[in-house]
């Protein structure tokens, strides 16, 4: 297992998460047709985005020997798709993954969704800072008890 991030162009995905979530789905398929691997089909803000957070999180798909890392456990992999990047981290790089990626798409203008977190977290870009734009639906157990005894 690993600890997943996925940055992506704002304008692109929906703004509810249901629909969010929906739009996730299917980019995570893996079906537009092309290589995963190759920056060329993304975005510019994206290839910036890629081009920084690689500084510290190197891809694990390199061939280049000067990018290896010493610390092998910051080896990344990068899906790359037409409006996002997907970052597959170790789990050791949680907390640090965590702020570089966020850090950067404040940096870059892209949203942030934390796939690995169990509340889905979806941040977006607002007056230049990241917001929390939706998250996965949390009840209290009171409003748990309410649904489950209210009349329908």
């Amino acid at each position: 297992m690993s600890y997943d991030l996925m940055v992506f162009e704002p304008e692109a995905a929906p703004k509810d998460h249901p629909r969010f979530l929906e739009w996730y789905f299917q980019q995570t398929k893996w079906q537009e047709g092309h290589s995963y691997g190759d920056p060329a089909i993304t975005s510019t803000r994206l290839r910036d985005w890629l081009a920084d957070i690689r500084q510290t999180f190197p891809s694990i798909n390199v061939v280049d020997s000067a990018e290896l890392p010493e610390d092998e456990a910051s080896a990344t992999d990068y899906s790359i798709g037409k409006e996002f990047i997907y970052a597959c981290f170790a789990w050791s790089k949680e907390a640090i993954a965590y702020q570089t990626v966020f850090d950067l798409a404040k940096k870059h203008g892209l949203g942030l969704f934390n796939v690995s977190s169990g509340c889905e977290e979806v941040w977006l870009p607002h007056l230049g800072k990241l917001t929390l734009a939706h998250q996965k639906e949390s009840l209290t157990l009171l409003d748990k008890l309410r649904r489950r005894f209210s009349p329908s």
